[in-house]
């Protein structure tokens, strides 16, 4: 095939390389011009189409150009004409300076047209402000349209100063100060009107009632008030101001308020004798008795129908210190008992025990107000917080109050401590098989649920939350180190024990060892009980579910205490998803207790344990077992008298257990007793079963002992307990003293042996199951059969 330089020829050429390879190919010639003839076709219009497409862009472009062009200097003209216009108005020689001149001109404008809103303001303020004057006494209700319209007016002003970053503040003022100043002749004018009728009335007198010829006066004044302090009562509730504690008390109830404050003054003030310093429930009972009581009626009966009129249909409605006629009354009185209180409290602070006395008073005050006179102060989720809260909250108040607190407590328990019988055990402090506190434990715990009722009714949670850790625990810890020292100093007279005298030694080993140590056990589980059942107390159950929303939410939970010393305190669990299943605000102490408690039970428990390996000492070393012949009559083991050396164990068995089964309950002493037996059992078995031969009247008598000791053991434990503590050595007596001669349905002496040492240890199994044999093995029983003296001498 002919190369071709030009690139068309040679792109035609390697096309008919690709599509004519082989002789069929020429039969497919025509149809491959055919296709060759179409693509040309469409090839031609698609440029075609191309080329006018670009002629219509390249015109369009064109245009847009002349356009831009023909704006561009239209702009400049226009440009021109303003700047000669500028020029000629500012009379000016350049643009810049002309420019310059026209926006300091418009700025006066600007200024002007502020100035006459201003002034525009200040004359519809002035009118509304005449307006209210000239109504007021002539028509009241026109004098309150006025004020309404100038005090939406003038509340609107503080947002669009803000708004305004802070503009006109003189302006602002002004009219605030007008409008106040409105509001109080009004308020002077409307108060005065109902002081006329109240006076006609002769309020305050008890239970009197609205004559029918003041009533309609008497409703439309309280109304008056009540629309002129609306608007006020509708921003705050709108505002939802939490920083105001308390609502506003109404002003016709304000009006009356007056009167019975003035006989409040004269009965609780100056040298009365109904104003003593050391008596403030003379005045809390005052306003309670003399002013809530007597004229609840009279609120109900008149004054409750004027506010349903008044605020049904607004957001005060469901305010129940403005709705409610009762608690809008208390609201009305609080301001003078807090007067009061606020005026004696800086010498009540002298003396501790005044000022103890007077928080404790207005603390039971409030609880009254809520509890029985269903007082919110229109807070229905949380309450109302109350006289003392407010107290306690002002300055240094609380931590004075609870420094007084703390060392009242602390004197009373060092009274408790010191008392000449302070860790006697009180037998009749409990019931019958519960273990006996001390009388201090009983005092302790005593003193700390008094303290419990002072700061009960609290409703700030870091008060409460100090107020536990302060005082109870730290009066928990500080009588737990106590227990501890009296352990250890117990401890420490038994570890120098060789160096005592023989009544010493009697006294730490006998029954007055014991007493000591169940002083401690005693008081340890009396306490511990306290703090469990303090812990499902509703009190402290919701103290510890509000300390575990806070310690998930915040570094410090009361006041400064951050999580870390609240849980050192308090539980390991504050702030833990184990807190909210399993924690407490007592774990930490309780928990000291109890590690108290179980060492002490295990002392006991070794004390015991001691005595009995010292009273079994003689018994195990006497050996009449073998020699021992039966008598004629063949008594029975259960008849059999003990042996002598056995007294000894008994005499201890019985008097510590006699002590014992008085002081602690069925729970500990039957895990003492356990243990006990278990001694009694293992020093039985081995040194005596397995040490010594027995004839069949020594295993006699042998087993007579054993229940000699059951018996005297399971008078103070329970049968059930002896049983089976002693069923080991039991099953061994029995093994060792099987009869020579099977009784009817039994096995003998050989025929037992001869399947214990002769057949296979399947067969051995068997025999101990047969004899009803369930603690004693096989290995065991082996010995304990060899033991025998038919069976040794073989």
């Amino acid at each position: 095939m002919l190369q071709y330089t030009n690139d068309r020829d040679q792109r035609v050429a390697d096309f008919l390389d690709d599509k004519l390879q082989t002789l069929p190919d020429l039969d497919s010639l025509d149809a491959l011009l055919v296709k060759v003839r179409d693509q040309h076709i469409l090839l031609r219009k698609q440029l075609e189409n191309a080329e006018t497409d670009q002629r219509d862009a390249k015109a369009a472009a064109e245009q847009h150009a002349v356009a831009v062009q023909e704006k561009a200097e239209e702009f400049h003209h226009a440009q021109q004409d303003i700047d000669s216009k500028l020029r000629f108005i500012t009379q000016s020689d350049t643009s810049d300076d002309a420019v310059r001149r026209f926006e300091a001109s418009m700025a006066k404008l600007k200024t002007l047209d502020i100035t006459d809103g201003y002034i525009r303001q200040l004359s519809e303020v002035e009118i509304l402000s005449k307006q209210c004057r000239a109504s007021l006494g002539n028509d009241d209700n026109a004098a309150l349209d006025a004020y309404r319209r100038l005090h939406a007016l003038s509340s609107q002003l503080p947002a669009l100063q803000e708004a305004a970053e802070g503009a006109a503040p003189h302006l602002v003022d002004h009219i605030l100060v007008r409008t106040n100043g409105i509001r109080s002749d009004i308020e002077k004018a409307f108060s005065a009107q109902l002081e006329a009728v109240l006076k006609q009335m002769h309020w305050p007198t008890p239970g009197m009632t609205v004559p029918l010829a003041l009533e309609k006066v008497f409703q439309g004044d309280v109304r008056k008030l009540l629309e002129l302090q609306k608007p006020e009562l509708e921003a705050l509730e709108l505002s939802k101001d939490t920083s105001r504690a308390e609502p506003l008390a109404l002003l016709p109830l304000q009006v009356m308020a007056r009167h019975l404050e003035l006989a409040f003054r004269f009965h609780f003030e100056g040298d009365r004798p109904m104003n003593k310093l050391d008596r403030p429930e003379y005045f809390l009972n005052h306003v309670i008795e003399k002013f809530l009581t007597q004229y609840a009626d009279f609120m109900y009966d008149n004054m409750q129908p004027i506010l349903l009129e008044a605020f049904r249909g607004t957001s005060l409605s469901l305010n129940s210190a403005y709705i409610d006629a009762t608690s809008a009354f208390i609201t009305a009185v609080l301001p003078m008992v807090r007067a009061k209180i606020f005026a004696i409290l800086p010498h009540s602070a002298a003396q501790p025990q005044l000022l103890s006395h007077l928080i404790h008073e207005i603390m039971s005050f409030d609880s009254t107000i809520r509890e029985d006179w269903g007082y919110d102060a229109g807070n229905g989720t949380s309450g109302w917080r109350g006289l003392a809260y407010e107290i306690l909250a002002t300055d240094t108040w609380f931590p004075t109050w609870l420094k007084v607190e703390k060392d009242f407590a602390l004197a009373r328990y060092h009274e408790i401590i010191e008392a000449s019988d302070n860790f006697e055990l009180d037998y009749d402090s409990v019931g019958f098989g519960q273990t006996k506190p001390t009388k201090a434990a009983i005092r302790v715990n005593d003193l700390l649920e008094t303290a419990t009722d002072l700061y009960r009714t609290l409703t700030s949670f870091s008060q409460k939350l100090k107020f536990l850790i302060d005082i109870q625990i730290s009066i928990f810890d500080l009588f737990h180190s106590r227990l501890s020292e009296g352990l250890a100093a117990y401890l420490s007279r038994t570890s120098t024990i060789g160096r005592t005298s023989r009544e010493d030694q009697a006294s730490l080993q006998g029954v007055a060892g014991l007493e000591s140590l169940c002083r401690i056990y005693g008081s340890s589980e009396y306490l511990e009980k306290c703090m469990r059942d303090w812990s499902d107390d509703v009190f402290f159950l919701e103290l510890w579910t509000e300390l575990q929303s806070r310690a998930s939410s915040r570094k410090t939970v009361a006041g400064s205490m951050t999580v870390a010393q609240v849980r050192e305190a308090t539980s390991n669990t504050v702030g833990t998803d184990d807190g909210d299943v399993s924690g407490a605000l007592f774990d930490e102490t309780a928990q000291s207790y109890t590690k108290l408690r179980v060492r002490c039970e295990g002392l006991i428990t070794d004390l015991i344990t001691y005595n009995v390996r010292q009273s079994l000492a003689i018994y195990t070393r006497i050996n009449p077992w073998a020699t021992l012949t039966s008598p004629s009559s063949s008594p029975s083991s259960t008849s059999l008298p003990p042996t002598a050396e056995l007294d000894s164990l008994l005499t201890t068995v019985t008097t510590h257990f006699s002590f014992l089964s008085k002081a602690l309950g069925k729970v500990p002493l039957r895990r003492i007793a356990r243990a006990t037996i278990a001694t009694i059992d293992t020093i039985l078995f081995d040194q005596v079963l397995l040490r010594h031969s027995f004839s069949s009247a020594g295993a006699a008598q042998f087993a007579s002992d054993i229940n000699t000791i059951k018996y005297s053991i399971s008078k103070f434990c329970g049968n059930e307990v002896a049983e089976f503590g002693f069923l080991h050595v039991c099953e061994g007596a029995t093994m060792v003293g099987l009869p020579v001669e099977a009784a009817e349905g039994g096995m003998g002496l050989w025929a037992v042996e001869k399947r214990m040492f002769e057949a296979s240890g399947e067969e051995a199994r068997g025999c101990l199951e047969e004899l009803g044999f369930q603690r004693l093995g096989v290995a065991e029983a082996r010995k304990v059969l060899a033991r025998r003296v038919e069976v040794s001498d073989q």
